[in-house]
């Protein structure tokens, strides 16, 4: 589940009690658009969040912005060192995905890598790709997309 940072701010105690019982049912939770909202690093703490997601305000001028360069590699370093996942969003271009590969990013999303689909789309695409590598399927859904 993707959680906004405003979100969490709505009943703090009451949303950090069911998000820790979704949790406990097996349930992953992210925190969507990192550092653009009412950051806290005590909600890092507060809630138990499984991944962070890198705005995408923070990828657009990667990898040439120094101040993009070092809020995403702060992020990617904080959330790794919190055994955290972490995201990049609006990755539109192949320096930005391998800058953010360097900076080890688990996962990137964005119109570099595929257009939206709908899940029956998606799913029907991955059907027809079970026997390709991860990084051929990657190629045709996104040639697909």
């Amino acid at each position: 589940i993707e959680l906004t940072e405003s979100s969490l701010m709505e009943n703090v105690e009451r949303v950090r009690r069911t998000l820790i019982e979704l949790r406990a049912l097996g349930t992953k939770l992210s925190l969507d658009d990192f550092g653009t909202g009412y950051s806290s690093l005590a909600y890092l703490k507060q809630f138990p969040i499984d991944k962070l997601k890198i705005d995408q305000r923070f990828v657009r001028g990667l990898p040439y912005s120094d101040d993009d360069a070092a809020i995403a590699q702060t992020i990617v370093v904080l959330a790794h060192q919190l055994r955290m996942r972490v995201s990049a969003e609006g990755v539109e271009t192949e320096e930005q995905a391998e800058f953010l590969r360097q900076l080890g990013c688990d996962e990137l999303q964005g119109f570099h890598l595929g257009r939206p689909a709908s899940a029956n789309a998606a799913s029907a695409f991955f059907a027809s790709a079970e026997d390709l590598t991860v990084a051929e399927a990657g190629s045709r859904f996104k040639d697909a997309s």
